[in-house]
C-alpha cells in the first residue's frame, strides 16, 4: 500500500516540525510549505497529495483563500488549524470545505487521531465513488464530474448514467433501460431513450466514447481497454 503524502502548510517552523515528527511516526509522507502561495504552489506541483493541514494566519495567502483555491479543484481531505475560538470563524472554515477544524494549542496526538479518522471515512465515501478515465461518478453526493469538474445533469440523465454504471459491459436494449430508468408504468416511446442518450453524451464531452452504441438493440457503458 503506498504511503499517504500529507502537505502542512504553516508559516511556524517549530508548529511545522512538530506536527511532522509525529505524522511521520504514523509512517505518512510529509511535505512543507511556510506560506500560503507556496502552499498552493506545492499542491499543484506534486499532484498526488493525500491531505492539507493549513494553519490559518499565514503571510502572502492565508488558511482560508488556499481552502477555497485548493477546494475548486480537488476534494482532498482538508484540516485548518487556528489559535482564534470564536463559532462564526469555525462555521466560515466549513463553508470553504473545511473537513476538520483545529483550535491551538492542541495534542498532536489528537491531530493524529483526526488524521487517521479523516482517511479512514475517506476510504468508506470512496466505495460510492466510482472512476471511469476522466469521469467520476460521487453517488453519495449525486455528483459527476470530468476532471474534478461538475457536470449539470438532469435528475433523469443521472439516472440514466448510474444505471448504464451499475450494468457496464452488458448491452442493454431501449426497453431495458426504459423500464429500469422510467419505471414499468411509464408510457412514452422508445425514442426517450435516444433522446436522454443524446444528451448526456453532449455533457459528457470527451468522455461520451464511454456510451456505445449497440447496433439493433440500444447502448452500452464500456471503458474500452
Amino acid at each position: 500500500m503506498s504511503t499517504k503524502k500529507i502537505l502542512i502548510a504553516d508559516d511556524e517552523k517549530r508548529m511545522r516540525k512538530l506536527v511532522s515528527d509525529f505524522l511521520k511516526k504514523e509512517g505518512y509522507s510529509i511535505i512543507e510549505a511556510n506560506d500560503g502561495e507556496e502552499a498552493i504552489d506545492l499542491f499543484e506541483e506534486e499532484k498526488d497529495i493525500d491531505l492539507v493541514i493549513l494553519d490559518v494566519m499565514m503571510p502572502k495567502y492565508d488558511g482560508w483563500i488556499v481552502c477555497r483555491k485548493i477546494r475548486k479543484k480537488s476534494s482532498v481531505p482538508i484540516i485548518m488549524l487556528t489559535a482564534r475560538s470564536e463559532e462564526f470563524d469555525e462555521l466560515f472554515g466549513f463553508e470553504m470545505g473545511a473537513d476538520e477544524y483545529v483550535k491551538k494549542p492542541f495534542s498532536p496526538k489528537i491531530l493524529v487521531a483526526r488524521v487517521n479518522a479523516l482517511f479512514r471515512r475517506s476510504k468508506e465515501e470512496k466505495e460510492d465513488i466510482q472512476v471511469f478515465g476522466k469521469l467520476k461518478i460521487d453517488d453519495n453526493a449525486k455528483g459527476v464530474y470530468i476532471e474534478d469538474e461538475s457536470i449539470d445533469l438532469s435528475p433523469k440523465e443521472y439516472e440514466l448514467l448510474l444505471y448504464m454504471i451499475n450494468n457496464k459491459g452488458t448491452a442493454l436494449s431501449r426497453e431495458q433501460i426504459l423500464n429500469n430508468v422510467w419505471g414499468y408504468d411509464y408510457f412514452g416511446e422508445l425514442r426517450t431513450v435516444d433522446t436522454h442518450i443524446n444528451r448526456l453524451r453532449i455533457k459528457l464531452e470527451n468522455q461520451s466514447d464511454l456510451i456505445h452504441t449497440v447496433r439493433g438493440i440500444g447502448y452500452r457503458f464500456e471503458v474500452d481497454k
